[in-house]
Parts: C-alpha cells; sequence; structure tokens
C-alpha cells in the first residue's frame, strides 16, 4: 500500500505552555487598556505583525468564513480594517454586521478574542486611511476585484499596469473600498498554563460598563 500521501500523524504534535497566571486583580477595569498593555507586550516581544488578527464572518445564511487581515486603528469605540466591500467579508458583514477577531499570539502563549456588531466607517474616516498608504497598495486597490475569479495572474498584473498608467500620482477612493469597526460587546484575554489549564479572563459589556469574569479552559 502506497503510505506517501497518508497525512502525518497529528497526536504528539504538542507544547507545554508555561507563564505567569493571569489573576483578575492584575486586569485593567477597562479592556481597551487591557489590549493595549498585552498589544505593547507583543511589539516588544518581537513579534511579526502582531496586529494580524483573523476575521470571522458569516452569511445572512450562517454559513461562516475566515480569514486574516491587519488591525488599523482601535480606541474605545472599536477595532478597525479596511476592504474591498464587495469581497466575501464585506458581503458577509452587510448581509450579517457581526464578527469576531482572534489575535493569535502563540510565541508568547497568548490570544485576545474580540466579539461584537459591525459598522462602516464614514467615507472621510477611510478616505483619511486611503491616502495615507503606499502607492502600490493604493492602485492595488483598485486592480483587485477581490474575491472574484480570475483567469490568470497575468489578467491582475495587466490592470494594475492599466490603473497605474491612469492614475501615475494620487489614485482617489475607490467607492467600493473602505473601513469596519468592530464595536467589542466581549474580549477574551487567554494566557496558556501547564496541563491545559488556561487562563480565560473575559470582559463582557454590561449597563453599568463591563463586568470580568473567568471561564473554565
Amino acid at each position: 500500500m502506497d503510505t506517501s500521501s497518508r497525512p502525518p500523524s497529528l497526536a504528539g504534535l504538542r507544547r507545554t505552555y508555561e507563564g505567569q497566571p493571569l489573576l483578575e486583580s492584575d486586569m485593567a477595569p477597562d479592556p481597551i487598556i487591557q489590549f493595549t498593555v498585552w498589544f505593547e507586550e507583543a511589539l516588544a516581544a518581537g513579534l511579526p505583525e502582531p496586529n494580524a488578527m483573523v476575521l470571522a464572518t458569516a452569511s445572512a445564511q450562517g454559513r461562516p468564513s475566515a480569514r486574516t487581515v491587519l488591525l488599523k486603528g482601535y480606541d474605545e469605540h472599536g477595532f478597525v480594517f479596511y476592504t474591498n466591500y464587495a469581497s466575501r467579508k464585506g458581503r458577509d458583514l452587510a448581509a450579517n454586521p457581526h464578527a469576531s477577531l482572534l489575535f493569535p499570539w502563540h510565541p508568547i502563549r497568548r490570544q485576545v478574542r474580540v466579539e461584537g456588531p459591525v459598522a462602516m466607517l464614514t467615507r472621510e474616516e477611510s478616505a483619511d486611511y486611503f491616502h495615507s498608504r503606499p502607492y502600490g497598495s493604493r492602485i492595488g486597490a483598485w486592480a483587485s476585484r477581490q474575491s472574484e475569479v480570475v483567469s490568470s495572474r497575468e489578467e491582475l498584473d495587466v490592470r494594475y499596469e492599466e490603473l497605474s498608467d491612469r492614475w501615475p500620482e494620487d489614485p482617489p477612493v475607490p467607492d467600493f473600498w473602505g473601513g469596519f469597526r468592530i464595536v467589542p460587546f466581549e474580549l477574551e484575554f487567554w494566557q496558556g498554563q501547564l496541563d491545559r489549564m488556561h487562563d480565560r479572563l473575559r470582559y463582557r459589556r454590561v449597563e453599568a460598563g463591563w463586568a470580568l469574569e473567568r471561564l473554565a479552559p
């Protein structure tokens, strides 16, 4: 029997997590402040692209999908990213404006999960960010009909060259492109521990502000 195409055994692929206990008394009263503390620690640890996050959406029929996008801003109002509105995630959010984010900071044995409703940014907010992007990224936003089937790489390259010839300096903001803000209703901070007895502390929005509660691992 040919065994060359068998998948590798995954049962033994495991790592031992060991970190400082994550205690309720160590957490900031506001989850955005706590996120800033952890984000700065991820930066200090030298993690590549600590602003990379898994964005999970679902269609109107409940069909889920996930992909990695980049966090481009956050504050007390929410977490911001940008995309083509006609992409799959854009269509999902138009039909079902709720999403989840996951920051997988594996090298420091941490994760942060965010859930909440989603709202589009204003055109002014999106334009401000668009004009701050490198020229190539701005042309790329025009060139890619994101999530559509294309015949070849050449088709993409030809369209990119055509658009860079059309706008050699300052392409306008596409009307099909812009930002979304995820307004957090829940944020979970996960710290890996020995024997899979991980720490999970969740902030949940309540009328008076935020409730902090521990979840079983």
